[in-house]
């Protein structure tokens, strides 16, 4: 790839070794992403296409499907050095200290090499008091990787889970080629801000980047942020994306947004259901109910931010709705799961592809007294891991829902 090469490691000699290469961001360069739309910088890519997108004017909507969870850039090289320039967009809340800068995980040949985030940007200004929101432009940054060993190797770089993140321009000091995904197989996700990341260290340790590595999976995330509502863009989304697994985490967003009563939920969730079955008829397709949460397991919604700590960084929540409104129908997690079990056990009569597992078995009280959500919503770093080993072992494992699929992969 490089006409001047050291003979002992195929890396580009000293000489070369500024001789940037500019290589265009294009949709063979990533992974993840259903759409990549083109902007005034660059390319912004997106986790659900166009058509979706136009169906829905929610803002909340529109920040997380943009957040790229689970997007990578994946190539091919010699290079020793890479540099991606990007325009991030941050998010702040009014009154309380600054967000950490979202973090980009550089994968060499499917291991951790090094990590780095991008300073500046668009800043997105909440008041979580008034739900008012204002982005003030930026400036674009630089995501740098030195150092890389030589020779030919795949490169994997991961974008923030957490940043909106518009991709301006790609350099290395050798050439690249994109990378097919040979014979992997693909897994297809989608559910709330657990699954899209919240509080996860890096966007290849979210719990379904680490069981899609557990797995050996090519991932596609979904996980959408205060989103998962069963909104059939969505459904429609799922069902034409090509994929060889699916899973639908189903619950936590409808309590917290106190959207739907039971009356609502269950042909809600038969009709998703029917949706995703319309593009993927024998596909294994996996429900997972709430994993355990104790404000909403028998307390409906909706959930609301407790400002009494924001000055200090810590943003809790607490349930707001009355339990006694559960017999007129309201939704609490436990309400949740006991229909999902009766949907999946109806539906599954006649669709022997239909599995469903109890979100506790991925976190639950026991968990929960060893690793408390921090902010009474969303797990931390270890329980990411935690839920991503335990999804990997249930799911994939022996006796899993996708344990054959993962068998006919490895026999390929």
């Amino acid at each position: 790839m490089n006409d001047e090469e050291d003979e002992a490691t195929g890396a580009p000699t000293a000489a070369r070794v500024t001789d940037w290469i500019t290589t265009p961001i294009t949709s063979d360069l990533l992974r993840g992403a259903l759409d990549v739309e083109r902007t005034e910088h660059g390319v912004l890519p997106h986790r659900l296409p166009a058509r979706a997108r136009a169906q829905c004017a929610d803002g909340q909507l529109a920040m997380a499907e943009a957040q790229p969870s689970g997007v990578r850039l994946v190539f091919r090289t010699r290079a020793t050095a890479v540099e991606l320039d990007t325009l991030p967009t941050k998010m702040v809340y009014q009154g309380a200290p600054p967000r950490p800068d979202g973090v980009y995980d550089l994968l060499v040949d499917g291991r951790l090499f090094g990590q780095t985030s991008v300073t500046g940007g668009n800043v997105l200004a909440v008041d979580m008091a008034t739900g008012s929101a204002e982005t003030r432009p930026g400036a674009v940054g630089t995501a740098r990787f030195p150092g890389l060993p030589g020779g030919a190797k795949q490169l994997e770089i991961w974008l923030p889970h957490n940043e909106i993140t518009q991709l301006v321009a790609l350099r290395t000091n050798a050439a690249i080629e994109p990378v097919s995904t040979g014979d992997r197989k693909v897994w297809l996700h989608h559910g709330s801000s657990i699954s899209q990341g919240s509080n996860a260290a890096s966007p290849s340790t979210t719990w379904p980047a680490l069981a899609a590595s557990l797995g050996d999976m090519e991932l596609i995330n979904l996980g959408l942020g205060g989103s998962a509502l069963l909104d059939p863009f969505t459904a429609r989304a799922l069902r034409d994306t090509p994929a060889d697994a699916i899973s639908v985490k189903i619950g936590i967003n409808l309590v917290n947004t106190d959207l739907m009563r039971l009356r609502a939920f269950t042909p809600a969730v038969h009709g998703f259901l029917d949706t995703v079955r319309e593009g993927h008829p024998t596909t294994p397709l996996l429900v997972l109910s709430p994993i355990f949460c104790p404000i909403h397991e028998d307390d409906p919604g909706p959930s609301v931010p407790d400002f009494s700590e924001l000055a200090a960084g810590r943003l809790q929540f607490r349930a707001a709705g009355d339990p006694g409104e559960l017999a007129s129908g309201k939704l609490s997690l436990n309400v949740i799961r006991d229909e999902l079990v009766r949907v999946v056990k109806q539906r599954a009569a006649d669709d022997p592809h239909l599995y469903y597992l109890d979100g506790r078995d991925l976190y639950g009280e026991a968990d929960f007294a060893e690793l408390p959500l921090p902010d009474q919503l969303h797990p931390d770093a270890a329980t990411h891991r935690r839920i991503g080993e335990r999804f990997a072992a249930l799911a994939f494992g022996a006796g899993g829902p996708f344990t054959a699929l993962r068998a006919r992969h490895s026999r390929s």
